[in-house]
């Protein structure tokens, strides 16, 4: 009996570009840290953290301005850059309890000007602890949609910093005119680090990335955690990216309970040597020198 030979089966199957982000989304969810192996955080280390608060309104569609400080003092933060502390529409109200804030974790608001009954300017806030506000402006960004940024100088217990806080755009091509304008704000005179915080709208970091002009200053562009959406975070809208970059040690998601319903985007805490990039080295006693130590 002759049997008919039957050509194997060939699927045509071929691999999915779309799968490659989805796999990417998943391994970033996984990971709630990350961690520059060269350091270790020190007791002098500072905690500067950034939280789009979403208007005080939880992913249970809840407004309640109370919880979102709550979240803001689980954070332990010495330096906060918030977003969308303020109505959208109208008189564009602030919506934070800040003496609360002030009282219950000594984050002092840096206060913008110009505004009537804002806390910030286009929705941007930054507050620190025990600092002195040694310059603030405050300025527009170029783009499609109404966006704004801070610049404040701080002089904190453990050194001098320049914060950037920002909240960038919806449309790529406006994020990229957007970080133009703050890199050609970003370094200052007197040589201190400059952060760059806040939620940056952006997931990607290749070709396509408007992140990539900031490449050359800012850093560790590698930290991408999964800050968003706060029940599941796959993107990494929310970042801390400092000049010079070696100059953070830890970059950490803050996933508690709470802050996983207080606002659609959970918060994220970076470590940050001030004093090692600041600091002169002490000159030695005489004491010292005769003794040898």
């Amino acid at each position: 009996m002759l049997r008919e030979k039957v050509a194997p089966l060939q699927l045509n199957v071929k691999p999915r570009k779309k799968l490659v982000p989805l796999v990417r989304s998943t391994l970033r969810q996984e990971r709630k840290a990350f961690v520059d192996e060269n350091h270790h955080n020190e007791p002098g280390d500072l905690v500067v953290a950034s939280y789009n608060v979403h208007k005080c309104v939880g992913v249970d569609r809840r407004f309640d301005p109370a919880r979102t400080a709550e979240v803001i003092a689980e954070l332990q933060a010495d330096v906060i850059a918030l977003q969308e502390v303020d109505q959208r529409f109208g008189q564009r109200s602030g919506l934070l309890d800040l003496n609360w804030i002030e009282k219950n974790t000594g984050l002092a608001p840096v206060g913008v000007v110009g505004i009537r009954d804002s806390h910030g300017w286009h929705g941007n806030i930054v507050l620190a602890r025990n600092a002195k506000v040694e310059l603030l402006a405050q300025f527009d960004l170029p783009g499609a949609e109404p966006r704004g940024a801070l610049l404040v100088d701080l002089s904190l217990p453990v050194g001098a910093i320049r914060i950037i806080a920002a909240h960038l755009g919806l449309l790529r091509r406006s994020r990229q005119k957007q970080v133009r304008t703050l890199l050609s704000a970003a370094e200052a005179k007197d040589g201190r680090p400059s952060l760059l915080v806040g939620d940056l709208n952006e997931w990607r970091l290749g070709g396509r990335s408007s992140l990539r002009a900031l490449a050359p200053k800012f850093g560790p562009l590698e930290a991408d955690l999964a800050s968003f959406p706060a029940r599941f975070p796959i993107w990494p809208l929310d970042r801390i990216l400092a000049s010079p970059s070696n100059i953070v040690s830890r970059i950490e998601v803050h996933d508690s309970p709470l802050a996983r319903i207080a606002s659609d985007h959970l918060p994220i805490k970076a470590h940050v040597r001030v004093r090692r990039r600041n600091s002169e080295p002490e000159e030695a006693s005489p004491d010292q020198v005769e003794s040898g130590e």
